[in-house]
């Protein structure tokens, strides 16, 4: 079979203003056309399709009234009580992220609520009885980018200053990260999503976790935000990311306070219904629980145990993971396979490939980011929001677009990557006709 890689395809900045204009003419007849369909395209957030949510659905099979809600350890459900979770469900997470179930708390519905209460606990009463952030004169932290919006909206909210570092395909800048943390007392803490990243689906190195592991930190209450929100999130079975285990290493220096690391089965049973958790040091757990005493008696329990009593261990989550690759794969697969046949070869812009998680994430031309994004929705699509991958939605080179193929149907999302691909042709044209 032909790749469409071995295609002669002249790349649009060597073609003459001409062959850019006979290019161009041919690409908004196209574009016209598709308007004229009065189509309507969502891949603005990484939400579960309902195809997604419907493979879970006998969850809710596992209760009944005649259902035993006592837990493992005598615990009635139904009850308050369990301030940390119940004892099992901090046995399944322990076994999924390969730690010990004694350093998890189990939360409730989303792990975005728990990074939220942590930055907001640190701002107003202090880390460890560290002084809190709210009476000091600056609080910074550092943000991979491309990165997560929602983590960067929390920073902001808290008038926490963000500082950009770039993100590659092995991880972060882990010299830049050293230097700031090493050197800069203000600087609290480090946004991560190590496995499968939002939204470049990169997969931190061995070598860059062990770097994060072996940080001293010139502030005592600097800690590693580790999101690691897509840890069983693998799309291929035969070719799937593996993330060295941080706490391991964090051991090894005798640094196990660094980190909180949090996840969620908000993408694996049911985005508004799963059950979040953080896993961190004792001291650091301590830290915690003497908040959460103010804040909760105890969260659903019920829900902990229904996720247990369906998956049993770890083995059954990976199971029920592959019945959503099956779902996932074929979609990033379209996308891919669009984008190599429409804008491979042609120089206006790059795309990753990954192996897992919830995105694609697609570098454009300089300065054309948010005119390709507007040029979407005129068409009846809606994209995540250009800047949106970085804090305070400044993007400084206007490039970066990030892809969410999980929730539409697969026909939907083939027509939106060819819908997106003629909008990054007509418009990387309109840029380089500017210097023609």
């Amino acid at each position: 079979m032909k790749k469409w890689s071995d295609r002669k395809v002249k790349a649009y900045a060597d073609m003459t203003k001409d062959e850019l204009l006979a290019v161009k003419e041919d690409l908004i007849k196209s574009y016209e056309d598709v308007k004229g369909k009065g189509i309507s395209l969502n891949m603005s957030r990484g939400k579960p399709s309902p195809e997604q949510l419907d493979i879970v659905m006998d969850m809710f099979d596992v209760f009944n009234r005649n259902t035993d809600f006592i837990s493992e350890s005598g615990v009635d459900t139904r009850n308050y009580g369990e301030l940390t979770g119940i004892k099992e469900a901090k046995e399944l997470f322990a076994e999924l992220l390969d730690v010990e179930a004694k350093n998890v708390i189990v939360f409730g519905n989303g792990s975005l609520p728990v990074m939220y209460d942590t930055i907001s606990r640190s701002y107003s009463f202090g880390v460890n009885g560290s002084t809190p952030w709210n009476k000091l004169d600056k609080v910074k932290f550092l943000c991979p980018v491309p990165g997560y919006d929602r983590h960067f909206a929390i920073t902001e909210t808290f008038g926490i200053e963000m500082i950009n570092i770039p993100l590659y395909e092995d991880g972060p800048d882990m010299e830049l990260i050293k230097k700031y943390v090493e050197e800069d007392e203000a600087v609290k803490g480090i946004w991560c999503v190590p496995k499968y990243s939002n939204p470049t689906g990169s997969t931190y190195s061995d070598e860059k976790v062990k770097a994060f592991a072996a940080l001293k930190p010139k502030a005592c209450d600097f800690r590693i935000y580790w999101d690691n929100a897509y840890a069983v999130h693998d799309l291929y079975e035969d070719d799937k990311d593996e993330l060295l285990n941080i706490f391991d290493e964090c051991k090894k220096h005798n640094n196990e306070d660094i980190v909180y690391e949090f996840a969620s089965t908000s993408k694996i049973t049911l985005a508004g219904a799963g059950i979040a958790a953080v896993i961190a040091s004792e001291k650091n757990l301590e830290w915690y629980k003497k908040n959460m005493t103010i804040q909760t008696i105890g969260y659903d329990k019920i829900n902990m145990l229904r996720h247990v009593r369906y998956f049993k261990n770890a083995e059954g989550v990976r199971k029920k993971m592959k019945e959503h690759a099956r779902i996932l794969a074929p979609k990033f697969d379209a996308v891919i396979e669009c984008f190599d046949r429409e804008l491979e070869g042609l120089g206006i812009g790059s795309y990753t490939r990954p192996k897992g998680g919830y995105f694609i994430s697609f570098t454009a031309m300089k300065g054309t980011a948010k005119k390709i994004v507007e040029k979407c929705k005129e068409a009846g699509m809606i994209t995540t929001g250009a800047g949106a991958t970085f804090p305070y939605k400044k993007d400084p080179d206007d490039s970066n677009i990030r892809i969410a193929p999980s929730f539409p149907t697969l026909n939907e999302i083939k027509e939106a990557a060819e819908l997106f691909s003629l909008c990054v042709k007509i418009v990387s044209i309109e840029e380089i006709l500017k210097n023609k």
